[in-house]
């Protein structure tokens, strides 16, 4: 990769002094992204899928040809499989919501594990106190492996639903998800994959993968903010209720009844998300352009200088494996007497962005602070991504260096 031309296509990166490691929280945009978005409301701006105009036809072609790109990208079988929606939050409530309140029944297991995002673990809680299901944890290893063996033992004839997180938002661990969805499937389960930190760091194959659902954002890809998607099997989308309902979501409304829309449509009520749809499409295509085998190297040389570094400071703790080839873009990390938003702050002064908190992740944090004796329930998390730089990754390790100096530590 020519790293200098990939970051003269990110307009706030070109002329910044900033070095941005909070990547795993929203990605940076490249101009290819801003254009087709633009385009769209220069060209084709008009309500998609309703109207019998040229513009409107635009959009809607705009619109379906975002969501075969979105399909391909991620090898689902049919583009009536790709369901457009915010993010990755909202494509696990509806899978929780039009799957798991009508297949989820008193005394099922919903298994998922200690190291999800919030947002794949209080839909679960929803489903599991409506329906009285049991809400069943895998614990890791302390440095956030998941083992098939665990997965194994978990999930048991009265597994309903796995739904597990396709690379952690903090430990930066991938989950061996292909074998879980067997393992799901030899028990009757479905598998719900988390997908909002594996898509932006992992070539992803949801045939090959197996998995019933797959959730993703476009914001962390690098697409914009407001669009994500929910891959799921054909036939399980077909018996599912729709999450929302409204406009274009149906195709006859009586007084008292109504016939929904074919799929795709009847999980995306009212006016849809064209333009950031028409972005979507764009980041994939920029992506694709770069390969994965690229931008996975290019990040793992950036977290391998900044692990190394940080081994070498006093009073750092990195958590998750030795391997940096492991973090998939995430170095997690707390340092002795700091709290973690001193940390960031500090380093903000500095010019630096990172992440500092619970990071969505507090029974994570829990468990962390119970096995790793963790001083805050906390950490400080830098996310690197395949714009970053060897020399930003110094930057940020000279930086950390100094930090207990600077909050007033003697050493």
């Amino acid at each position: 990769m020519n790293i200098k031309e990939i970051r003269n296509d990110f307009p706030i990166l070109a002329n910044s002094n900033v070095v941005y490691f909070d990547n795993a929280a929203t990605a940076q945009r490249p101009v290819q992204v801003l254009k087709a978005i633009e385009d769209f409301y220069k060209t084709t701006n008009a309500n998609p899928l309703r109207g019998l105009y040229a513009w409107s036809v635009g959009a809607t072609d705009a619109y379906e040809n975002a969501r075969s790109r979105a399909a391909r990208f991620i090898n689902a079988a049919d583009d009536a499989e790709m369901i457009f929606v915010r993010n990755t939050t909202e494509a696990i409530n509806l899978v929780a919501y039009s799957y798991g309140m009508e297949e989820v029944n008193a005394g099922d297991e919903i298994v998922i594990s200690v190291m999800e995002h919030h947002s794949n673990i209080l839909p679960w809680q929803m489903i599991a106190r409506a329906k009285g299901a049991v809400l069943k944890y895998i614990e890791p290893e302390t440095d956030g492996t998941i083992t098939v063996d665990m997965i194994r033992e978990a999930v048991t004839d009265k597994c309903a639903i796995l739904a597990l997180g396709q690379v952690s938002n903090v430990m930066g661990v991938a989950n061996p998800v292909k074998e879980a969805a067997k393992i799901a499937h030899e028990h009757g389960a479905v598998i719900l994959v988390d997908g909002a930190q594996g898509l932006p760091h992992v070539k992803t194959d949801v045939q090959d993968m197996d998995c019933d659902f797959y959730a993703f954002s476009g914001h962390k890809l690098p697409g914009p903010m407001g669009i994500g998607g929910l891959y799921g099997k054909r036939k399980l989308l077909e018996n599912m209720q729709p999450f929302m309902r409204g406009g274009e979501m149906i195709e006859y409304v009586h007084r008292d009844s109504a016939t929904y829309a074919e799929l795709p449509h009847k999980f995306e009520a009212g006016t849809v998300n064209a333009a950031d749809a028409a972005g979507l499409a764009a980041a994939m295509d920029y992506v694709d352009n770069i390969g994965y085998e690229a931008m996975e190297a290019q990040e793992n040389e950036i977290v391998k200088i900044i692990m190394e570094g940080m081994k070498d400071i006093p009073h750092v703790h990195i958590y998750g494996p030795e391997d940096p080839a492991l973090h998939h873009g995430i170095v997690t990390f707390n340092i002795d007497g700091c709290h973690p938003h001193d940390i960031s702050s500090v380093l903000d002064e500095e010019n630096i962005a990172i992440r500092a908190g619970h990071h969505c992740a507090q029974p994570l944090m829990e468990y962390l602070q119970e096995k790793c004796a963790m001083e805050f329930r906390a950490t400080a998390r830098a996310s690197v991504a395949f714009y970053n730089t060897q020399e930003e990754a110094e930057r940020f390790v000279a930086a950390i260096s100094k930090v207990r100096k600077w909050l007033g530590f003697g050493d």
